[in-house]
């Protein structure tokens, strides 16, 4: 990459060396940005980061939701992303530290911690289990995560959708997510196929001409993290998906239409807001961290432009960081809610540091930096 195109990321690197809560220190990148986006400055780099942010999960205790008091969905994608993580960077100690931590959850003493209603924030704990099956081999494992794989299309919708279909942009993480893991477990495509089409229904359904996504059919406003969901999980589809499936050519139509909308509304810090096209929304860490990891994806998987989008991907990871605190927690994380029918919904949603919403994209942003 010769300087001139390098400058941009030589000014984004040393805003954020600026700001206290990284603990970054600037170094200019060196050598090719090529397929990497070039080098991180010091306490930035995605192993680093990956690390401190993996700590801040063994430390703490499970997050539960529901009645029922089980592990909480958003704690089930960090400890994926956490997973991933300790397996690309070959680290072993952590890695024997979240598997020991899976094995503890599954114990029969603690069978009660298992989601088990039929409702995509339960079904998703499969990609936990499956995940651990890839890097363990534990068939037990396998077992319960392509279980609740294959509950989720038990007994579909005439029209061959999940029953757990409810048209919020959420579910394309929640759903695509458990499938696509089932295939990377099984190598049986009928867990793609389904997800492709659940993906091809929703893109249809609820993008809007502008590249956004409506949260639903009651939602109709473009709220950040919603709009992440769709974004990791078309992402992540698309990963896995050959170019022969009949809905690929819709899906990578849907992504790319997104991720040019997604250009356009980042701002100077590389963040994106709680609602995306509102820059008057303040800016939040859980939709910023799955922008990021879409656009990171893209470059790397060649989908994307790496002159159009690199820079992009670069300063939404570094903006990232930048709300990253020394504890390894991540702060101005919207802490969730339903569909708003009012813009003040969404605008007036809590927010707080730390939460596994927050979390877990980071650690997608710094495996997909690794790949």
């Amino acid at each position: 990459m010769n300087q001139t195109r390098l400058r941009p990321f030589i000014r984004a690197a040393t805003a954020v060396a600026l700001a206290l809560v990284t603990g970054c220190v600037h170094m200019s990148p060196t050598g090719s940005a090529k397929a990497d986006l070039g080098s991180w400055p010091k306490g930035c780099s995605p192993s680093e980061v990956g690390k401190r942010v993996t700590d801040n999960f063994l430390s703490r205790t499970n997050m539960l939701m529901g009645p029922d008091r089980v592990i909480h969905y958003s704690q089930v994608c960090t400890w994926y992303g956490a997973l991933t993580f300790a397996q690309l960077t070959g680290d072993t100690p952590r890695q024997a530290a979240l598997i020991r931590r899976y094995d503890g959850v599954v114990a029969p003493e603690n069978a009660k911690l298992i989601p088990h209603r039929e409702h995509v924030d339960y079904s998703v704990f499969g990609v936990l289990p499956l995940q651990i099956y890839r890097q363990t081999g534990d068939t037990n494992a396998l077992a319960l995560g392509r279980e609740k794989a294959d509950e989720q299309w038990k007994n579909p919708r005439p029209d061959g959708l999940s029953r757990e279909t409810r048209f919020w942009i959420d579910d394309m993480y929640m759903i695509t997510a458990l499938q696509v893991q089932a295939y990377r477990a099984t190598g049986d495509k009928v867990y793609l196929d389904r997800a492709a089409n659940e993906m091809a229904v929703y893109i249809d359904k609820l993008q809007q001409p502008n590249g956004l996504f409506f949260h639903g059919d009651e939602g109709h406003f473009f709220w950040g993290r919603g709009n992440g969901w769709m974004a990791a999980g078309m992402s992540e589809l698309l990963r896995d998906l050959p170019k022969d499936n009949p809905n690929y050519s819709r899906i990578m139509e849907g992504y790319h239409r997104m991720m040019a909308a997604l250009l356009k509304y980042q701002d100077a810090n590389g963040l994106w807001h709680q609602l995306v096209d509102r820059p008057e929304a303040w800016p939040e860490a859980s939709c910023t961290g799955m922008f990021t990891f879409a656009l990171i994806t893209g470059v790397k998987s060649g989908w994307l432009d790496e002159a159009t989008y690199g820079p992009a991907a670069r300063k939404g990871w570094l903006g990232l960081v930048s709300y990253l605190k020394a504890d390894g927690s991540v702060r101005n994380v919207c802490l969730g809610l339903g569909q708003q029918r009012t813009i003040q919904g969404y605008l007036q949603a809590k927010r707080g540091d730390g939460d596994f919403h927050g979390q877990a994209p980071i650690l997608w942003c710094a495996s997909a930096l690794l790949r």
